[in-house]
């Protein structure tokens, strides 16, 4: 303890009211002195037991910090009395908690990202290892011209594949990451539609499929008029996907005092009860999906989505077709 300033001030403390002491006892009477020397001793004495009890729980205080940074946060050091070191031991447990809810979110992090690598190997592995055999088989001098355009227009195929999921997942990362500046604007619900249809119109077409549109032109809301329509985009190739030959899609849009509303519906097979709850999970693949569905675009869409203060909704029957229920807030000024 006599490496601590206030126990050598004590100390100096005790030797001074001593010297005094001894001074003082040429002008007053001994009773005095005495009395006076008892009261300042005890008065030292126990300021010195508080101080020893003071730094007794720092003491304690480093060694729970020290537990907290080798990663233990089960401890609890608060109390319920009064004083600056219990407010302290509070703020410590307070700091720990909020540690500790952190340091789930890193595992839980790190489990996703392990899960993520995983996906993204398995959906790369597969095109990769067709394109490896068809090279080699293009290395072949004696292969014949009808193969040779068969297996690089399938390459080329593959190729676009991998290039629409490299793509996907570095939109998706900048969308978790928040690296994206999504815009603040008015949109025009029916140019976002017309600008989303744009993509899926050939594929329509090939499948003989109808689509109608529903609302009016003065229906609008607040947000990124590009991300939107990528969002759009996914739901309607995802209709498209799923809709028999000669089916049809419907897209209608409303507006209130509360949100704007986009319903798109179509005519498809529709999504298994056990697979609605997870239709929005990065990489997953329902019991109705094609074999070519990597099951990232309806996560993609429900990421724009819900960064622009937005949600989506899905209602579907197998054999009844799918529903999409969009709708973006109003912003509160």
């Amino acid at each position: 303890m006599l490496r601590n300033f206030e126990v050598r001030v004590f100390l100096l403390s005790l030797c001074l009211i001593s010297l005094a002491g001894i001074i003082a006892s040429s002008f007053f009477s001994t009773a005095v002195i005495i009395l006076v020397s008892i009261v300042s001793i005890l008065l030292i004495c126990c300021s010195l037991v508080f101080t020893g009890w003071r730094y007794r729980e720092i003491a304690k205080l480093s060694g729970y910090l020290r537990q907290i940074s080798g990663g233990n946060y089960s401890l609890d050091l608060r109390d319920n009395f009064e004083g600056e070191l219990s407010i302290l031991k509070n703020n410590i447990y307070k700091v720990t908690i909020m540690l500790s809810e952190q340091g789930s979110l890193l595992q839980q992090d790190k489990i996703q990202l392990t899960n993520a690598i995983s996906d993204i190997s398995h959906q790369l592995k597969t095109p990769l290892t067709s394109m490896m055999m068809m090279a080699d088989l293009l290395s072949d001098a004696k292969l014949p011209d009808t193969k040779r355009n068969e297996f690089t227009h399938t390459l080329r195929i593959q190729l676009e594949r991998i290039e629409w999921l490299v793509t996907s997942l570095l939109k998706l990362s900048k969308i978790d990451a928040g690296t994206v500046q999504f815009k603040n604007e008015q949109i025009a619900v029916k140019k976002l539609i017309q600008k989303a249809l744009e993509p899926v119109l050939i594929p329509m077409d090939i499948k003989e499929q109808t689509v109608s549109i529903e609302g009016k032109e003065i229906v609008s809301f607040v947000g990124d008029l590009n991300w939107t329509a990528e969002a759009i985009i996914n739901i309607l190739k995802n209709c498209v996907e799923h809709s028999p030959l000669g089916g049809s899609i419907a897209i209608s849009f409303s507006e209130n005092a509360l949100f704007t509303e986009i319903i798109i519906a179509d005519s498809g097979k529709g999504i298994a009860k056990e697979d609605l709850a997870y239709i929005f999970k990065r990489f997953y693949k329902g019991k109705n999906a094609s074999e070519d569905s990597v099951g990232i675009g309806l996560a993609m869409a429900h990421s724009i989505i819900t960064h622009q203060n937005g949600d989506i909704e899905v209602k579907s029957r197998n054999g009844e077709g799918t529903q999409f229920r969009i709708k973006f807030y109003k912003q509160v000024i």
